[in-house]
């Protein structure tokens, strides 16, 4: 098999040829560009070589009632995915990667997942895609459910190499696909964890919700609002322009941490509910000002503590468009994926998610984001560039097309999506220019949710 990629600043093609089961598990973190855990991957096969193709990614189901239906609309998912990018797939690989719990082994975990990869296979059957392999990875080993000979795949599994000392880990360094750790660490990074040891937050998220709501209701509070919102996330940015520690991500997370007070978190959090207002914050993606963005971004996520949680989905969108954006997919998918388990009727993170998933250039969603303002309407400059500056240019995806990663799924029945930058009954101009409305993007209210503490979403 050959694996076909085309990595953000790279020219030309490169092929890595996988023989065995053991080189394709090892292709794996190099696939997604990251290590997968407590997941399901499916990776398209196309040619007579089996060039690999799109790959979605899902979390393992913990109710095995569900695996069946699970495994049909991934399957259907991946081959609908590679039709509407040219080309049906002539196969699938599947790995399954648990890693074992409490007392349990590896070998333990393999069999408990089988029910699953069988389910897996039949449902690509059904397809007329064949499964040509399955592998389980777990504790540091992988087995196969295809291959019978004990000789390549014997019973008790085989180690996998250690990360970076294959031949695959070589190409990839030179061809510059980097592998960002694991699934698990890349979540961590977003969640309110990192910040256990700020007891004052959730205060500061009380007092800062309590004074919102008064002041947006006075005549022009809104606008004051959010002029101050921008104002304060440029002002708390700037701290944010010295070297990044490399001693590794937790202790740059707590670095990241200590440059912003709790009222400050506070009032940005509460100030980016406010869809507009976080359109606007949407506009710095461009450098060098995007590694400063998507630090503060994080760092506000991480400060969603306690009732507050859902609030996270506001900040976790931007980090996920920003590093989108300037051509991280893998972060920008993770990011997507968090805001959406915050709050699944999140609309911009569910048409991000879908556009990143669906291989999208990241410029046709940019021009919606560029829209001028209205009379009278301030747009701060973003800290390092204009807010009007293009930016890079980056591919979302390689050639192959495909989705790749998990999908957010159509949305609901009723509420459907219109095309980004259109108002309800309007017409989409035929020649596909987008007509801006207020701020130029789809702007989502959160109706139909349940209450929850502070301002959020029909600001």
């Amino acid at each position: 098999m050959s694996k076909h990629h085309e990595p953000t600043g790279r020219t030309g093609d490169q092929q890595i040829i996988l023989r065995s089961p053991a080189e394709l598990a090892d292709a794996l973190p190099y696939v997604l560009g990251y290590r997968p855990t407590d997941s399901i991957v499916v990776v398209a096969l196309h040619g007579s070589r089996g060039r690999f193709g799109g790959r979605v990614r899902l979390g393992i189901p913990r109710d095995a009632e569900e695996w069946a239906a699970v495994a049909r609309q991934l399957a259907r998912c991946l081959v609908d995915g590679s039709e509407r990018h040219g080309g049906r797939p002539d196969g699938m690989v599947v790995f399954l990667c648990q890693d074992p719990a409490g007392g349990e082994s590896g070998r333990a975990v393999m069999e408990r997942l089988r029910p699953l990869a069988q389910r897996l296979r039949v449902a690509c059957g059904e397809l007329d895609v064949p499964v040509y392999e399955a592998l389980c990875l777990s504790g540091g080993r992988f087995w196969s459910y295809c291959c019978p000979d004990e000789r390549c795949c014997p019973a008790e599994g085989r180690t996998q190499v250690l990360p970076g000392t294959s031949l695959m880990a070589a190409a990839a360094t030179y061809a510059g696909v980097h592998v960002r750790g694991s699934l698990r660490d890349m979540e961590a990074r977003l969640e309110p964890s990192q910040v256990s040891g700020r007891p004052g937050q959730e205060e500061a998220l009380d007092r800062a919700a309590a004074a919102l709501v008064p002041r947006i209701l006075g005549q022009g509070g809104r606008e004051r609002a959010m002029a101050d919102t921008l104002r304060l996330a440029q002002e708390v940015m700037r701290r944010f322009s010295g070297p990044v520690p490399t001693v590794g991500w937790s202790m740059a997370d707590a670095a990241d941490d200590r440059l912003v007070t709790d009222d400050e978190a506070a009032a940005l959090i509460m100030g980016l509910q406010d869809r507009i207002t976080r359109d606007r914050a949407a506009e710095w993606w461009q450098e060098p000002g995007a590694g400063r963005a998507l630090r503060l971004w994080r760092a506000l996520a991480r400060r969603c503590v306690g009732p507050y949680a859902e609030h996270a989905a506001a900040p976790l969108t931007l980090a996920g468009w920003v590093a989108w954006s300037t051509g991280d997919e893998p972060a920008g998918r993770v990011a997507l994926g968090a805001a959406l388990r915050r709050d699944p009727g999140y609309l911009l993170a569910r048409l991000l998610h879908q556009a990143c998933n669906e291989a999208l250039d990241p410029e046709t969603v940019r021009g919606c984001f560029r829209a001028e303002p209205e009379p009278g309407e301030q747009v701060p400059t973003p800290p390092g560039g204009r807010a009007d500056d293009a930016g890079p240019v980056r591919p979302a995806g390689s050639a192959d097309g495909p989705p790749r990663g998990g999908s957010a799924g159509p949305p609901p029945a009723d509420k459907p999506t219109r095309p980004m930058g259109s108002r309800p009954g309007s017409r989409t101009p035929s020649d596909g220019s987008r007509r801006a409305s207020r701020g130029g993007v789809v702007r989502p209210r959160g109706a139909g949710r349940a209450p929850r503490p502070g301002p959020r979403g029909g600001l």
